[in-house]
């Protein structure tokens, strides 16, 4: 057997560890994409906080409504709104209840007025967030396994893509349209060195995150199993956040005016405070901590500053210790704060949305190519071979299947009653059971009419979500334009601009024309050569 060259076994190691996992990739990429506006996207699926307006009284709104509603709690905790979210969140903790993630009671307010609003019930963006990495119904380590590897994979693909295509700088800056196989291959490499920077640096991040579940052995040698301790100097913060109270016995006091704390706290902070935390609140033990909008260090992760003040005098308290990174700890943070992006303006996740879509074109189009470079022995064969066969109808329910079932999660947002029972369950099934449905399609369809028939509903549902948006009090389009409201309009405009590719994408599929059955015109023979009778 004839032994292969360097960019011979590179280009095998490219096709088959695109193709074997490249539907996860692809599903992987796209809803990572999305992550990028994930506060966006669930404010836009709670049309019931639309009308929240933040002014300077807001955190004073929610300070008395959580006197009122939980004057005896053990911890307050006030989520501010900002311009990814104009809603205040307020949650309260009982005594004796046990102060972490996920638990507590949870309100919405109307940051203009601080009454409650009756928020449906929704992951949001937070589903597609989470099923980047963790996928769905899976257990959760074996979930990022499978993740992990696929991310190596991805990894691999790129590497060895570089290697394999000698003139893939050179052939950026050429595309031949209507050519068949060489038209994929063009889009395909000019989609992977238009932002090949990017993709290296967000497939080597994402491993970066999974490292200390895939390889662990170093950080238990290193740091004797404590983990936490790692991930505290990693993160810039001390391990323990001590908090010094005084040993008097617990009553009832006065707090000072936490608005002015939140003033003053700001004046140093060019985006604001994210967060209000009152610890034994209503107490002579009441501390509160001011915790800054997204840092704009990429060593601390995006967390950014907090300050701790004493809630009856007001006076400073000494802050949580802040460790500095060695070099290890902050290349680590630098890389892992780019992938996650929590400390980026508007500017900066639009650049990184765009880069994530051509990303997930790189993966469709490489897809696509594998099944058009095939087509040839197809051809040969008059037939069309089981594996290949199920490649392409894979292709069409996951290229175009998988945007469907997101805008079917938009629409089921939309239309699920708003008291249904485990209702933002039935979003997530609803999506599943779109994407099913777009995975079993293209097997009852030919190849063509599946990519057109899905590419066209795919327009029509996205292009509708904005028009029933229409019909919501302060959620449409002509009124959020008017009122500069660019949250809601940009996921407004960002839908119908989809709606457009995708129609766009099914009017050229529809008329493409294989290139064995385009009629050839008889070509004419110089006059020289003519035959004569």
């Amino acid at each position: 057997m004839k032994a292969l060259s360097l960019r011979q076994a590179n280009a095998w190691i490219h096709t088959w560890s695109g193709l074997l996992l490249g539907w996860l990739l692809y599903a992987v990429f796209l809803t990572g994409t999305l992550s990028f506006f994930q506060e966006e996207i669930s404010f836009w699926m709670k049309p019931e906080q639309h009308a929240s307006r933040a002014d300077n009284a807001s955190a004073s709104h929610a300070l008395d409504q959580l006197a009122r509603r939980a004057p005896q709690a053990a911890q307050w905790n006030i989520t501010l709104p900002s311009e990814r979210n104009t809603a205040l969140q307020v949650q309260w903790f009982e005594q004796g209840e046990r102060i972490g993630k996920g638990g507590g009671q949870h309100l919405a307010l109307n940051a203009t007025n601080g009454e409650p609003i009756d928020v449906r019930e929704t992951r949001g963006g937070g589903f597609l967030y989470r099923f980047h990495f963790e996928l769905y119904g899976l257990p959760r380590e074996l979930a990022r396994w499978i993740v992990g590897v696929a991310t190596m994979a991805m990894l691999v693909a790129i590497i060895s893509g570089v290697i394999t295509h000698k003139k893939i700088f050179k052939d950026f800056f050429t595309f031949r349209p209507r050519k068949g196989q060489r038209s994929w291959l063009d889009a395909h490499n000019a989609t992977a060195v238009l932002a090949l920077p990017f993709h290296f640096m967000i497939t080597y991040s994402g491993l970066l995150l999974l490292m200390f579940m895939l390889m662990p052995w170093g950080l238990d040698s290193a740091y004797q199993g404590n983990r936490q301790g790692f991930f505290n100097e990693a993160g810039g913060r001390g391990g323990g956040v001590p908090v010094e109270r005084n040993h008097e016995p617990v009553q009832p006091a006065q707090m000072t005016d936490i608005a002015g704390l939140l003033a003053q706290a700001q004046r140093n902070w060019p985006q604001g405070a994210a967060s209000i935390q009152v610890m034994s609140p209503a107490t002579n033990q009441a501390i509160v901590e001011i915790r800054e909008r997204g840092g704009d260090s990429l060593l601390d992760r995006g967390r950014g500053e907090r300050l701790r003040f004493n809630a009856i005098s007001g006076e400073p308290l000494p802050g949580p210790p802040v460790v500095t990174a060695n070099a290890a700890n902050a290349t680590y943070n630098v890389f892992t704060s780019l992938h996650i992006l929590r400390f980026a303006g508007p500017p900066l996740r639009w650049f990184f949305f765009i880069s994530g879509l051509l990303g997930t074109a790189m993966i469709a189009t490489g897809l696509v190519l594998w099944v058009v470079k095939r087509l040839p022995e197809r051809q040969k064969l008059g037939r069309t071979p089981l594996g290949q066969r199920l490649v392409e109808a894979l292709n069409v329910g996951t290229v175009a299947g998988l945007p469907l079932a997101i805008t079917g999660y938009f629409w089921a947002n939309r239309l699920l009653p708003a008291e249904l029972a485990q209702r933002a369950d039935w979003e997530i099934r609803s999506f599943f059971l779109i994407w099913a449905l777009c995975l079993l399609h293209p097997l009852l369809r030919t190849h063509k009419r599946a990519w057109v028939e899905q590419l066209l509903l795919a327009a029509l549902l996205f292009a509708g979500l904005p028009m029933f948006s229409l019909s919501l009090p302060h959620s449409g389009l002509t009124t959020t334009l008017a009122n500069a409201n660019w949250l809601l309009a940009g996921m407004d405009l960002t839908l119908l601009t989809t709606a457009a590719l995708f129609g766009y994408a099914a009017w050229k599929v529809n008329r493409h024309q294989p290139a064995g059955s385009r009629q050839r015109q008889p070509r004419q023979l110089p006059a020289s050569k003519e035959t004569t009778s």
